[in-house]
């Protein structure tokens, strides 16, 4: 087998639609396709991040929260790369969005910082 990259990511929003604006206007990502699930009562939206990678939003009632601090098992946040991370910080800042102090990744020597969309999922902007 071989895995040639990341095709999309899923996330379920307890709010679909908040979700929805925030990827796409503070986040810029760009709405592919959304559909309406009746039978399941849920939201699908695909969203593009760049041209490498699809974000695919979802809704369902009643689905539980998922802890994310302290650091739970499983998925532990979704990165995404920017050409400056402190200019994406203070972009993010004139939208209202609270990011941790940037700093830079031992191993690599780039910058990052973490923040989170409207449901607490940590994410992270990291330099390319």
């Amino acid at each position: 087998m071989r895995v040639d990259r990341i095709h999309h990511v899923a996330v379920i929003a307890s709010d679909y639609h908040r979700s929805r604006r925030f990827y796409e206007e503070v986040l810029g990502a760009r709405l592919l396709a959304e559909h309406y699930r009746e039978e399941r009562r849920s939201w699908k939206g695909d969203l593009a991040l760049g041209d490498a990678c699809v974000l695919e939003l979802f809704s369902f009632p009643d689905a539980p929260p998922r802890p994310s601090y302290p650091e739970a098992q499983g998925l532990r946040h979704l990165a995404f790369a920017v050409p400056d991370v402190a200019a994406a910080v203070t972009e993010l800042a004139a939208l209202g969005v609270a990011c941790e102090d940037a700093r830079t990744d031992p191993y690599t020597g780039r910058a990052m910082t973490f923040f989170q969309d409207p449901d607490g999922l940590p994410l992270e902007l990291y330099q390319a």
